[in-house]
Parts: structure tokens; sequence; C-alpha cells
């Protein structure tokens, strides 16, 4: 099987790059089968497109404005995805759209396509997440390694080193 855990957003605007931050995490945390890539995508577009062709399983982690209260995690599944970039929530997401548009257009969709959307507390230029940010990245980040257990992925966590 083989799998991409893809984080997407801008560093540069606090929690925009949630994403990132859980792929980040998930890379130092925890060891993964060298079935299981891990991509920071930031706000890549169409530059991303032969990493996620012909997955079996795709898991998009990403900032999803949603108009929920800030911190809330969306979990959805395959054509449910598309259909949410179509609304415009997302900032860097008319990129991750065409790249999903083209990967059905080629008959190299992924399988499986989840999205672990978080609603963003705070859009504000900074490099770090604000505090609901954290919260709600820790509780995605669990998400993401569930998924990835339910589809027969051996996740352990790395050893703490003093």
């Amino acid at each position: 099987m083989r799998i991409l855990v893809l984080g997407i957003g801008n560093l540069l605007l606090s929690d925009e790059g949630i994403g990132v931050r859980i792929v980040e995490a998930l890379e130092e945390r925890f060891s993964l089968p060298e079935n299981v890539d891990v991509i920071d995508g930031g706000t890549s577009g169409m530059e991303i497109l032969q990493d996620i062709a012909a997955r079996d399983l795709l898991i998009v982690a990403d900032a999803v404005r949603s108009n929920h209260k800030p911190g809330s995690i969306f979990i959805l599944h395959d054509d449910d995805v598309p259909a949410l970039f179509t609304q415009k929530i997302s900032p860097h997401q008319l990129g991750l759209s065409d790249v999903l548009m083209a990967l059905r257009m080629t008959d190299e969709f992924p399988r499986k396509l989840i999205l672990v959307g978080i609603e963003p507390a705070s859009l504000e230029p900074s490099m770090s997440l604000s505090d609901i940010g954290n919260q709600s990245m820790e509780i995605a980040l669990e998400h993401v390694v569930n998924i990835l257990r339910e589809y027969g992925v051996v996740v352990t966590p790395k050893e703490v080193t003093a």
C-alpha cells in the first residue's frame, strides 16, 4: 500500500501552517514504515502532483475555515474533500483543488483520500501557532496516527532521548 501524509499550509500565518506542523510532529515523534511518505507541501500546487499520483491512501492535514469554533477538527473522506475545496475555504486550496482535478483526469486519483482539517484561531503573521492551534494540532496528530493504524500501518513512537 502506497501512503502519503501531506501537510499543507503557510508557516508565516500562524494557524494557517498547522498542516505542516502536524507532519513535522509526525516525523519527529513517530517511526513509520517505508511505504509511508510524509511531505511538507507548504503552499505548493501542481508541483506536488507526482508525489500524490496513484497513492492507495492520501491523508491531507490542513487549516480549514468553516465558520465553526476555532480549533474544531473535521475529518472528510474521498469525494467530500474536493467538494470542500470548491467552497474557497483554505487560502491555498486552489492548488490542491487543481492537483486533485488533474489526478482525476489522468486516472491517478488516490484510491482513498482523507482530509484532517482544523479551524484556525489565528491567521495573523506569526511563525507560531496560537494556543488553540497548538491544542488542536495535538488532537489532529492523534487522528492522523489513528487513521494510519486503521489502514494497518505500524506507527511506533520514537524513544525520547534526554
